[in-house]
């Protein structure tokens, strides 16, 4: 056992191990978070590291745990000579060193021939990845090699840059963060050589090939191309060097950063790339769907007057579909339109603006990850196993490398940060749940609980092993990843403990040894009764069989039934009409159609269609009468009233959808709102309908507000206290409405009456309720037109007004410059 910084022995002699092999700088603070004299206390642990790491000790142990702390600085503490001084060296001889981790991972995968793997945790910008890099480094310089071994370790080395800048970016927290997760398998030989490697990829930030926010960057390669490549290779791929000209670049406004030289950077990756074994034309190819995803973000799109969008940027289709390989127009139908299949049958149909740009951010952001993919693959067929050997996976020991994305805490976390953050919560648990097993397996047999087996929480099983040895709480501290045992007395008591129960483990090995024995005795038993069953088995196989052939003549019935179907009644086709006629039957009671307006219906054998026609019909007339007496007089009102503005407004006006879904009201005016002078004035002609307009003079077009006032033989329109016009039903010569989303609409008068100052220009908000309403009680369906582009109405003297529709994004009525009124309507996107 280590008692701060000591290492005790059974008989209680104490020897300084660690302090002894340590300079003064390395005694810094405590290397070992176990050994804190004030283990509970947090602000401790904090002090402990916040003193190592100004001393440049970035590395501190708890038990077999390393903790690192990223110093954004390069330290002179990984060459070489520091690999070989933690070779082969005991975790605790030395300071706490990532290669120590490193060479003990790899020393108990040789001795004791498991795989072994080592668990990278932390914040986002914590150093994951540079100790994922640090391990490789020292796997590659310390193992056995040759040539063919020393090409691999080349390899794998050379594989982080590559996934670093197809899988790396800016964040706010990180110059190079990894925005995705990374499990890499060392496999290595009987020697302990390293002889292949293979990588997982987990869950890769697509979503920042088209978005970052700000102070962030897009993955590294894009502005490596850019700043790198040189110019015969961006004439190339039709790209430019500044990256503020692509719009995928300029999200995060931070196209260059003075801790990175984008164009070092590159040189670097392309020589990964031929190290690892990627020949020309493949990176030529991987260069032009990087560039294609440039270019697919600099795509615009317009919109039409008719809604559809098409491309504005047609250079940009060139250039991708020659990078792509691909015909340009297929590629610019794909961005702008959607195909539909319903029914085996295919349509195509236009994408709107937001559905473009979205439709080209999906394929920038799929092409991306499936370039990523591919390039993981192509890495990994690079690292493969190339004996024959050790392809069973028998002949090598494995050590894995877990690399995830660091916990993230943004100020609006995506579903990615969520994935993100889950992952680690679950690594963290796993992380837990390993390691107090660990502690529990050696003592578990001291507790009645826990022995033989514990099938609850970990900490559970620990917190009723110690409770049973009647540990003290000033004497150990459960933390959430180990025990901490405070004086050595309490371990040793422990171990006296566990030495004592030795032959109460023993007895338990030899019930259990009884108790296979005794197995082994049912199992010649049950061998028996087996050979005793089977008989009854056969017996009972038989009486399959028979039912068996009984099934094959009723299959063989059916058959012949199905050959002579469209025969006469016989007795070859009796039993397959009849199960025909039964089937149908019930398949229509199931499937019966549930209102007037499903035209369902199943389609009958030949021999029930004249039944089927019959029922059909009966059930129709059933549902219908069921319908009927179900509508009230008022809902019956309400829909006469909808078909007749369907078959006015339907498909004709931009309004209808909006107009027809609401209730028709039988009146939009309260009672008190319409003068009694007017009420009286109209004597025995009931109001049946009243709503307020806006009356638009003839000459000028002013604005006043008026009231019309429906009764069953003529229409009134009401100033306040006065009546200002009467039009009869029988002197209406027809009603016009634009085509557009406003409620304007023109009633024409005959020029007959001198009384009559021409055609009443008037705008109502309910204006398709109203029209429907005016042209029932007026007997004027027929006499509503439609215009799609203006509206021309008569004046007094034989004069003529023009109303001008267009479209716009809010309603205006206004006076055009040729005199005309002008009316602006907003489209309705009918949903």
């Amino acid at each position: 056992m280590r008692y701060q910084g000591r290492e005790v022995d059974v008989e209680g002699r104490v020897r300084l191990v660690m302090e002894s092999a340590l300079t003064a700088r390395d005694r810094v603070g405590v290397q070992d978070f176990v050994l804190l004299e004030n283990y509970n206390s947090e602000a401790a642990f904090i002090e402990n590291l916040r003193r190592r790491f100004g001393e440049n000790l970035i590395y501190t142990y708890i038990g077999s745990v390393l903790v690192s702390v990223n110093p954004y600085k390069e330290l002179e503490i990984y060459s070489k000579q520091q690999m070989e001084r933690y070779r082969g060296v005991s975790f605790y001889e030395i300071s706490p060193h990532i290669y120590a981790v490193s060479d003990n991972t790899y020393r108990a995968m040789r001795t004791e021939r498991k795989d072994q793997c080592i668990l990278i945790s932390g914040e986002s910008g914590a150093g994951k990845t540079e100790a994922s890099k640090k391990i490789l480094l020292y796997y590659a310089v310390t193992c056995p090699t040759n040539d063919h071994m020393a090409t691999l370790g080349d390899r794998l080395l050379q594989s982080n840059p590559v996934l670093e800048a197809f899988g790396n970016a800016k964040t706010l927290r990180n110059d190079n963060s990894s925005r995705f997760g990374k499990y890499m398998d060392v496999q290595f030989d009987f020697r302990g050589a390293p002889v292949g490697g293979h990588i997982l990829n987990y869950l890769l930030e697509k979503s920042r090939v088209v978005h970052q926010n700000h102070g962030e960057r897009n993955f590294h390669i894009f502005y490596q191309l850019l700043d790198g490549g040189d110019n015969d290779l961006l004439t190339t791929l039709d790209l430019e060097r500044n990256p503020q000209n692509y719009h995928y670049l300029v999200k995060g406004n931070c196209p260059r950063l003075s801790s990175v030289s984008d164009k070092n950077n590159w040189k670097v990756v392309m020589k990964a790339l031929s190290v690892i074994g990627f020949t020309e034309e493949e990176v030529q190819k991987l260069l032009n769907i990087i560039a294609s995803v440039l270019h697919l973000g600099n795509t615009q799109f317009g919109e039409g007057e008719e809604g559809e969008t098409y491309i504005t940027t047609e250079t940009q289709i060139t250039n991708l579909a020659k990078l792509m390989g691909v015909d340009g127009s297929a590629l610019g139908e794909a961005l702008t339109h959607k195909k539909l299949t319903a029914k085996g049958e295919e349509m195509i149909s236009p994408l709107d603006f937001e559905q473009a740009v979205s439709a080209r951010d999906a394929l920038a952001k799929a092409v991306y990850g499936r370039t990523f993919t591919w390039l993981v693959e192509k890495i990994n067929q690079s690292l493969a196993l190339k004996d024959e050997i050790y392809h069973s996976g028998k002949g090598c020991s494995v050590i894995g490398l877990l690399d995830i994305y660091g916990f993230e805490v943004l100020q609006h976390n995506s579903f990615e940060q969520f994935c993100i953050n889950y992952c680690n919560e679950k690594l963290q648990q796993l992380f837990i749940e390993l390691t107090l097993r660990s502690e529990q397996e050696e003592y578990k047999p001291l507790c009645p609980e826990t022995w033989p087996n514990w099938h609850g929480r970990l900490a559970d099983g620990v917190s009723a092993l110690v409770n049973h040895l009647g540990y003290k709480a000033e004497e150990y501290k459960l933390g959430r990843s180990k025990i901490f045992i405070r004086f050595p007395k309490t371990l040793f008591t422990t171990e006296d403990a566990l030495e004592a129960k030795k032959p109460d483990i023993a007895l338990t090995l030899q019930t259990s040894w009884r108790g296979y024995r005794e197995r082994a005795k049912y199992q010649r038993i049950r061998r028996a009764v087996i050979v005793i069953q089977s008989g009854w088995r056969g017996m009972k196989a038989r009486r399959r069989a028979k039912r068996r052939r009984q099934a094959a003549e009723l299959i063989r019935r059916f058959i012949k039934g199905f050959i002579y179907r469209h025969e006469e009644y016989c007795p070859e086709n009796e039993y397959f009409l009849d199960h025909v006629r039964y089937s149908f039957l019930k398949n229509l009671r199931k499937n019966l159609p549930k209102s007037v307006l499903d035209k369902n219906w199943p389609t009958p054998p030949p021999s029930l269609i004249e039944a089927s026609e019959h029922l059909r019909r009966m059930h129709m007339r059933n549902m219908v009468m069921k319908y009927c007496r179900r509508v009230q007089p008022e809902w019956k009102k309400q829909m006469m009233q909808k078909v007749v503005a369907s078959e006015i407004f339907k498909d004709q006006k931009d309004s209808y959808p909006q107009g027809v879904g609401r209730l028709f009201l039988d009146s939009r005016l309260e009672r008190e709102q319409i003068n009694l002078k007017v009420i009286q004035t109209l004597a025995n002609d009931k109001v049946q309908y009243g709503v307020s307009v806006v009356k638009h003079d003839r000459r000028g077009f002013k604005p006043r507000s008026r009231q019309l006032l429906l009764t069953n033989t003529f229409a009134v329109l009401v100033d306040r206290t006065k009546l200002k016009q009467r039009i009869d039903y029988t002197a209406l010569r027809g009603i016009s409405v634009s085509s557009l989303s406003d409620g304007m609409f023109v009633l024409h008068l005959p020029n007959e009456d001198n009384k009559q100052k021409g055609d009443l220009v008037l705008h109502c908000n309910h204006v398709i309720e109203l029209v429907t309403k005016l042209a029932m009680m007026a007997s004027k369906v027929n006499y509503v037109n439609i215009s799609p582009g203006s509206i021309r109405f008569a004046m007094a003297r034989g004069k003529e007004g023009i109303i001008d529709f267009v479209r716009g994004s809010e309603l205006k009525v206004t006076k055009g410059k040729r005199g005309h009124l002008l009316v602006t309507a907003p489209r309705i996107n009918s949903t």
